[in-house]
């Protein structure tokens, strides 16, 4: 009962971190990598020592190509991120490079095609609210009182939005600092946010449901509480499981999985975390204000 009885300072809690990672967004901004904005990327290897990133970048920077993202991948190799190359500027990267540098691979994508996988991911993000909505709408069409079935589906949704946001507020911290880009495995982070948070949530809510029928507590805040306190064990001890496998990958995984991994791990924890001290909450203080 300790969450219920305290629901108003966890909502709060949930207010702030949302407001802080929307300013983190509107502050420093989420770079589009070329994934969605077209460009260029070549992946390099250096067959000894890897030299300094700043040389490479003063290297690439004498071609004139524009606005330039040199980054570390591997022990010996570096990513190139450039506006789109023909192939005779193509050459002429590899050759300010030197021949102690090989080609490791070459990516090139058209303005056009970063905004066609732009208006998908929008849509992806729309058709899984609705599902989401409509499924647990479905679920829960017996339990009508006190808090209607589609009413649970919305909370749903609010949660979803607090676990997305938050997560997309540390990675908007990770670009400033670290030049990360948003590319196709950050909108794979999103979705797979989305479904491992919603799981917790119906857990949550399903519980509830079930001590609704059965009707052994007097209160509809005490129903809740005492789901809680069924669940929530269950909830922490599975999401932790995740995370340490996904702490696993951000400390000693490849470096091009790192900002998915960490986006996943801030992901899970947000999404344990909304499922019992802001869904829960907020199913109580909607019935709470059906009773005024």
């Amino acid at each position: 009962m300790f969450v219920i009885k305290n629901k108003k300072i966890f909502v709060i809690i949930s207010a702030v971190l949302v407001f802080l990672s929307l300013s983190a967004v509107g502050f420093w901004g989420l770079k589009l990598g070329i994934d969605f904005k077209g460009g260029s990327l070549t992946e390099v290897e250096f067959n000894t020592a890897r030299p300094d990133q700043k040389v490479v970048e003063d290297e690439i920077k004498s071609l004139s190509l524009g606005e330039i993202i040199v980054q570390p991948i591997g022990v010996t190799g570096y990513s190139i991120k450039t506006r789109a190359l023909d192939e005779k500027e193509r050459a002429s990267v590899m050759t300010v490079l030197g021949t102690d540098a090989t080609e490791k691979s070459f990516t090139s994508i058209g303005p056009s095609v970063g905004a066609e996988l732009v208006r998908k991911s929008i849509l992806s993000f729309i058709l899984v609210a609705l599902g989401i909505i409509f499924y647990i709408a479905f679920s829960f069409r017996k339990v009508s009182k006190p808090v209607s079935s589609w009413k649970y589906g919305l909370i749903a949704i609010v949660t979803l939005v607090h676990d997305i946001l938050i997560p997309v507020g540390v990675f908007a911290v990770l670009s400033s600092i670290y030049g990360v880009e948003v590319d196709t495995l950050f909108v794979v982070a999103v979705l797979t946010i989305l479904g491992l948070s919603v799981s917790d949530t119906i857990v949550v809510f399903d519980r509830i449901r079930e001590n609704i029928r059965v009707g052994h507590f007097k209160t509809f805040e005490e129903t809740v509480g005492r789901s809680l306190n069924q669940v929530y064990t269950r909830s922490i001890t599975t999401s932790s499981t995740v995370i340490i496998t996904l702490l696993a990958l951000v400390f000693f995984g490849p470096t091009s999985t790192k900002v998915f991994a960490m986006m996943l791990t801030a992901g899970m924890f947000f999404g344990t975390y909304s499922s019992i001290f802001l869904a829960s909450p907020l199913l109580v203080m909607v019935n709470n204000t059906q009773k005024k």
